[in-house]
Parts: C-alpha cells; sequence; structure tokens
C-alpha cells in the first residue's frame, strides 16, 4: 500500500483553538514531558545528573481551515505554528500568562487570513488530523500574531 503524497491548499483560517496551544518537551532529546514533570527521565539517567536537562515549550494548534470545497480541521505542530505566531511557544506563552486573554485574541487576529498549506497524512495510525506540513501566508504585508497582539495590548518589545 502506498502511503498518499502530501496535498498543497489554498485556505482561510476560520478558527484557532485557543485551548491548549501548546506542550513541554525536553530540549534535549524532544520526548514529551507532563507539566508536573521536572525533567526528563531518559535524559537525566544518560547523563547522570539529574536536572541538567532542560525544558522547552513547542506548538501544537488545532486550526479550522475554509478550502475551495470543503472545511476542515488541522494541526500545526511547531515550525508552521511560527509562521502563524511569528515567536517561539515559550515567548507566546509567557505573553499570554501577562495578557490572559492573548491566547483567544491571537485566533481572532488570524481568522479569515488566507495561506497556502502543504497537508500530509499523520503517519500515527491514531492521530485523526491532517498535519500542516508548510505554510506560507498569501497577503504581502501579513503580520504574525504576536506582532498584532503586541499592538493590541501595547507591549513594546
Amino acid at each position: 500500500m502506498e502511503p498518499e503524497k502530501p496535498r498543497t491548499v489554498t485556505g482561510a483560517v476560520i478558527a484557532v483553538d485557543a485551548s491548549s496551544f501548546c506542550y513541554r518537551v525536553c530540549s534535549a532529546c524532544e520526548r514529551t514531558l507532563s507539566d508536573s514533570s521536572n525533567g526528563c527521565r531518559s535524559c537525566d539517567f544518560r547523563a547522570f545528573n539529574p536536572g541538567t536537562t532542560g525544558s522547552r515549550r513547542v506548538y501544537r494548534i488545532l486550526v479550522s481551515i475554509a478550502c475551495e470545497a470543503e472545511v476542515f480541521v488541522v494541526i500545526c505542530f511547531d515550525r508552521a505554528a511560527r509562521v502563524l505566531f511569528g515567536c517561539s511557544a515559550d515567548e507566546f506563552f509567557d505573553f499570554v500568562k501577562r495578557n490572559p486573554f492573548a491566547a483567544m485574541a491571537a485566533g481572532k487576529v488570524l481568522e479569515g487570513e488566507l495561506f497556502r498549506m502543504t497537508l500530509s497524512k499523520p503517519k500515527n495510525g491514531n492521530a485523526q488530523h491532517l498535519r500542516v506540513a508548510s505554510i506560507a501566508p498569501l497577503r504581502s504585508d501579513f503580520e504574525p500574531a504576536i506582532v498584532a497582539l503586541r499592538r493590541l495590548y501595547g507591549v513594546v518589545s
């Protein structure tokens, strides 16, 4: 059985799920960490120095997009989501801590934006959403969400 090839579509963002936009990973091996863990068990074990490996946040965002003939939900992981947000997940997380409604506002800022996206089927058989492999804005004056949010909240960077 031959795997499906990625397809490129042009579509508009119609909604962004702001409830859970990121998760923590080990900065050394990129394994998923729970919010309550202090470090990566496998990296700490190999380093013989518990707590030496740090963690960072990466994006995982559900986005509803409307294309020529259909509307569907896709998932943007870190590389694609950085195009939409214009910053790292850690930086956006810190911004949301200082401005609690910024995650919802980011969804509103991105609504209606047109993008060219390459979508691929998930490699994991249990996954239910298409993955955004690459994304490019179609508007020449596109501003990432963080730029608009900084202006909205009066934050100077």
